[in-house]
């Protein structure tokens, strides 16, 4: 494992002199579409024991023919690794298997953006000097790409779909898989949740058919590129040879099309929220459902496609809990009316700092019956710990207090302090379906840095800005239907 030791540091200092590396997203970039071909070489001589496996990438382009060759170096390399839009263009047919068309999925967006030659070769060597022939240096390398993972978080507008380890692992086992059902996510970044759910299930993976169900269990849908091309990657390093995951875009199919061949027992994820999508994806929905917040479509798509008896575990920010206009209003009406919201739990304000200080949710709920009653539970920052930081992230062991109460569910902890509090479905209806009830008493303030203090007002004003844009547009289109 000694060869993986200061990985990403010796990656970081030979990238930092290349001029056309700008910024830690594009960085990332370039060391994981590398990765991927490395991982893939990798998982490709494993294929190819298998009697008339044939590789869809070109010979020239394998990772074993270019990447060992210590004279493709210079404006040389450049060039070569310019014409990589061969593996953008492969021939995909409709019967060909997941693990080879996945290629090309992966490269239709990819970028290429180091200048210089020799730096380029430099980086090469040194993702070419990981040995994957040991197990152990397979699942070392995982706890690297973990790392490339959690340095997403502070990689600007990248971070977006990064969800924290010990968030998809909390989730995932709360949600408890039973071998032979089907989990989703919808908005898949870089797999988190397939790879929690997976984890979570391979504990009753008992025989090669256990196996070949365990395989074929985690589904998912990832709109942007580079998220996506993270996510198969991890779902390699994780032994699963064909990734079933889509580069589509899951708002843009009309919900009320699906059938149940299109829903899922189980459905975890953390929608993407305070984006937009084209005008014509609103078209897809309902009108009462209808909504230009990511998160609000993203409710309903889960809402369509979570199988009867079905179990969801989904991330929402505080927006959608407090918020009372119509749609969102509409949304949870629906969510209450068809299925049962047992539970939700609210994080410690800075899980997802540093990329966001917004608060966030866990929301339980099964498609069974309708709500009856639903349990608020607060979960306070961990002793010793002011907030989470890249440094200091939060552990699945944090969640222990949540863990503990689960089953044993009382409005006042044991040192008399109260940790939880329940509603009827009449209450949280009479409340104007606000379900921003899990501040009691309310949380002590902590005292920021003026710096710390001025940006999150600067990010709480832009995120107030939008709701206030979003309302306005929506009565200057009734004035105008008028």
């Amino acid at each position: 494992m000694s060869n993986l030791n200061g990985l990403i540091k010796k990656l970081r200092d030979i990238m930092r002199n290349d001029p056309g590396i700008n910024g830690d997203a594009q960085r990332i970039e370039q060391i994981v579409w590398m990765l991927f071909l490395k991982v893939y070489d990798a998982k490709e001589e494993e294929w190819e024991l298998d009697d008339g496996y044939t590789s869809v990438i070109p010979e020239a382009y394998r990772w074993r023919n270019w990447a060992k060759d210590d004279t493709l170096t210079g404006d040389e390399l450049i060039s070569f690794i310019g014409n990589f839009d061969t593996l953008k263009n492969l021939a995909v047919t409709p019967d060909m298997p997941a693990k080879k068309s996945v290629v090309k999925s992966v490269f239709e967006d990819t970028n290429q953006y180091m200048k210089n030659g020799v730096l380029l070769r430099q980086v090469v060597d040194v993702i070419e000097g990981i040995d994957l022939t040991s197990y152990e240096n397979i699942h070392a390398l995982g706890d690297i790409y973990e790392t490339i993972l959690k340095e997403l978080q502070s990689a600007g507008s990248a971070g977006e779909f990064y969800t924290p380890r010990a968030v998809t692992d909390f989730m995932a086992q709360i949600i408890a898989p039973k071998l032979g059902e089907t989990m989703a996510d919808f908005a898949a970044g870089t797999g988190g949740f397939m790879v929690s759910w997976l984890r979570e299930l391979e504990k009753q993976v008992k025989t090669a058919a256990d196996h070949e169900t365990w395989l074929r269990s985690a589904h998912g849908i990832e709109k942007k590129q580079f998220p996506y091309m993270l996510a198969v990657t991890n779902l390699l390093l994780h032994d699963v040879d064909e990734p079933d995951i889509l580069h589509d875009n899951s708002l843009m199919k009309d919900v009320l099309d699906y059938t149940d061949d299109d829903r899922f027992d189980v459905i975890l994820m953390n929608p993407p929220y305070g984006g937009n999508e084209l005008p014509i994806v609103q078209s897809h929905f309902p009108a009462d459902l209808a909504d230009s917040e990511t998160a609000d479509l993203f409710m309903s798509v889960i809402m369509y496609r979570l199988k009867k008896g079905g179990r969801a575990a989904v991330v929402l920010p505080d927006g959608f809990l407090f918020g009372t206009d119509n749609t969102k209003a509409n949304i949870k009406k629906k969510l209450l009316s068809e299925f049962d919201l047992h539970t939700i739990v609210r994080l410690p304000g800075s899980v997802f700092s540093p990329y966001t200080s917004i608060t966030t949710n866990l929301l339980f709920f099964n498609h069974t019956h309708p709500t009856k009653e639903t349990w608020f539970y607060r979960l306070d920052m961990p002793e010793g710990y002011k907030h989470f930081s890249k440094m200091k992230p939060m552990k699945l062991e944090h969640f222990r207090p949540v863990l503990d109460w689960w089953n044993h569910r009382k409005e006042i902890d044991e040192d008399g302090n109260p940790k939880a509090k329940k509603y009827t479905v009449q209450e949280l209806m009479d409340g104007g379906y606000n379900l921003d009830l899990c501040g009691f008493p309310h949380e002590e303030e902590e005292i920021l840095e003026p710096f710390k203090l001025i940006a999150d007002y600067k990010k709480k004003r832009a995120a107030l800005n939008a709701e206030i844009d979003d309302v306005l547009g929506k009565i200057e289109k009734l004035l105008q239907e008028k």
